[in-house]
């Protein structure tokens, strides 16, 4: 990352798939482990289908707002919307992308067509210098539940951090204690499942290229 005393990570996805949870996740936990966290408000449109945007930054900070070029670290929950934030990212950055594709309004009504899967990976290899996909919708099933993709990019991004031996991120002790905070003890267990799997993935994963 180019700042070490920073780590500013900016997330994006759709209504329905737990951006805002995964940002306050993270928060928590980056509290817990005494480290300084600022998170933005989320923008757009939270309602299933529109498009939801969220920033956290760790460490020494000016801002909590990400600019243009200025994401060390972007973690997309839908691999077109990733396309889309690529300008927030610059060379060095380090980007996530589910690869569970949800389908635009336009595409879903017949207007537009989604573009091909392999042709939005080769997009984003090229422009960033660290790219990672995770099927996290087929992992957060796995898990028990459908809706615990966000849990799942966390848990895969701890994981990422912890193999490129970044310092700022909070580590896998404090997340686990972050969901006994933040999720109802009914959905605690497959939660925790979630995270570990996705920890786990991370571990078996290589760079894009």
């Amino acid at each position: 990352m180019e700042k070490k005393d920073m780590l500013r990570m900016f997330f994006v996805g759709v209504g329905g798939q737990g951006v805002l949870l995964a940002t306050r996740l993270i928060g928590e936990a980056s509290l817990l482990a005494g480290i300084s966290v600022s998170m933005s408000e989320v923008h757009g449109m939270a309602q299933r289908g529109g498009v939801v945007e969220s920033a956290v930054v760790l460490g020494n900070r000016a801002s909590n707002v990400i600019g243009e070029g200025e994401a060390d670290v972007m973690v997309a929950f839908e691999p077109l919307e990733a396309v889309r934030s690529l300008t927030k990212c610059h060379r060095g950055s380090l980007v996530i992308t589910n690869t569970a594709q949800i389908p635009p309004f336009s595409v879903t009504q017949g207007t537009s067509k989604y573009p091909p899967l392999n042709g939005i990976m080769t997009i984003l290899a090229r422009e960033v210098g660290n790219f990672y996909t995770v099927d996290a919708l087929d992992i957060a099933s796995k898990a028990g539940s459908e809706q615990a993709v966000n849990v799942v990019l966390v848990g895969f991004l701890t994981g990422l951090m912890e193999n490129l031996g970044n310092k700022i991120f909070p580590s896998l002790d404090f997340f686990t204690k972050a969901l006994e905070l933040i999720v109802p003890q009914k959905l605690l267990q497959v939660n925790r499942r979630a995270f570990e799997m996705g920890y786990e993935e991370s571990k078996k994963s290589n760079a894009q290229k």
